[in-house]
């Protein structure tokens, strides 16, 4: 995961050739938090 200007990218680190995903923050945000809600819960 690396945090850049535009947003957030995430890779496979067993298969970095296939390149990353790049979210935005109004994408990575909810994620992070359905996570961070759901950690809770267990």
């Amino acid at each position: 995961m690396a945090d850049v200007e535009s947003g957030t990218l995430v890779r496979d680190s067993k298969q970095p050739e296939l390149g990353h995903l790049s979210f935005t923050p109004a994408e990575w945000q909810p994620f992070v938090s359905s996570l961070r809600a759901f950690s809770t819960t267990v």
